[in-house]
């Protein structure tokens, strides 16, 4: 039997592959995974991903922590997506986009990102003509077909949010079978390192907690074709990490409160095992974060803490919410939380 040159290792609860590198494919380059992620890996080991250029599609690099469980699953699923499409399901904010923006930022791999809603129609993805000088018609490719011609990644946000006869399109792009453009007659082979990933807050079967407004049940057809990543919230200690990287001159101890705040709002939104919570808002990590950055800004507050836990999250909140979430906030903060 010939031996795949892609071996795949499971070490320390991640699973790699180790990079063969194409005569055919310049771009490319070889990245060591615990550098370029900042987790502990073999030293060995290798992703494959693209040499740094100009490219404006590839995201703005930010500080972010990487969970491995999540990053293995990621990092195997570019390496070798074997017909399938990677659908990210989560609370909000847990951070399912920045995941994949984060990951792509340090592989210097190019990115097409979508707002999915209702009115969004495959015809926007693929694209359209538009009147250039002279008075003529050119066509200008959508992000789908963007992707598809150069090898970036498709990410559509809140895909359960579109309207599924309309995403029923995608079904044989995402098995890497050519893609058809009816308006200009092209018929495009996607190149070998277009990838298609999806969010949604739900997991495509519909909301059932009645938070995610607009949420609807997807075609099954189109749901078969994609492998499934949770991804919730980050670990406390997580969370304090990325908040020492972007407040790194506030007081310990004022980060953990801010973490045991952001925690116990988390579990109150989420609420039991019928899924139903008592809060109507939640204090995701991106929420986390605006509230440490307000904090700082807002120092001289007479409270500080209370005035950017407001602006960060609570003027969105009906008032017995907001009186809650203070109130949460006083008891784990103490007699910090006047001063």
């Amino acid at each position: 039997m010939k031996p795949n040159p892609l071996n795949l290792f499971w070490l320390s609860g991640l699973m790699f592959s180790i990079i063969h590198l194409k005569e055919d494919t310049p771009m490319l380059k070889p990245y060591f995974i615990a550098d370029t992620f900042g987790i502990q890996a073999p030293a060995h080991m290798k992703v494959e991903g693209f040499e740094p250029n100009q490219n404006n599609a590839v995201p703005q690099h930010k500080p972010y922590i990487f969970r491995k469980d999540q990053l293995r699953d990621v990092l195997a699923f570019l390496e070798a997506p074997q017909g399938d499409g990677l659908y990210l399901t989560g609370p909000s904010g847990s951070g399912k986009s920045s995941l994949i923006e984060q990951v792509a930022a340090r592989l210097h791999w190019g990115v097409q990102c979508v707002t999915g809603h209702g009115r969004l129609e495959l015809n926007e993805l693929l694209g359209q003509y538009r009147l250039v000088a002279g008075g003529v018609m050119q066509w200008l490719d959508g992000p789908l077909t963007h992707a598809v011609r150069l090898g970036h990644i498709l990410l559509i946000n809140e895909m359960d949010a579109m309207d599924p006869a309309e995403l029923i399109g995608l079904n044989d792009i995402v098995e890497g079978k050519p893609l058809t453009i009816p308006q200009t007659g092209d018929v495009l082979v996607p190149h070998p390192k277009f990838r298609l990933v999806v969010t949604g807050n739900s997991a495509g079967s519909g909301d059932a907690s009645g938070l995610y407004q607009g949420v609807l049940r997807q075609n099954l057809a189109l749901m078969d074709r994609f492998r499934l990543l949770e991804v919730g919230y980050p670990e406390p200690e997580d969370e304090l990490k990325l908040l020492a990287t972007v407040v790194p001159n506030m007081p310990e101890i004022i980060r953990e409160n801010m973490i045991k705040v952001a925690n116990q709002i988390r579990k109150v939104f989420i609420g039991g095992q019928d899924g139903t919570g008592m809060l109507s808002v939640t204090l995701s990590t991106r929420g986390l974060m605006r509230w440490a950055l307000l904090m700082a800004s807002f120092k001289g507050a007479p409270n500080a803490l209370a005035y950017s836990l407001d602006r960060a999250l609570t003027f969105r909140a009906d008032p017995s919410e907001r009186e809650a979430i203070h109130r949460i906030a006083q008891d784990i903060f103490g007699t910090d939380w006047q001063s």
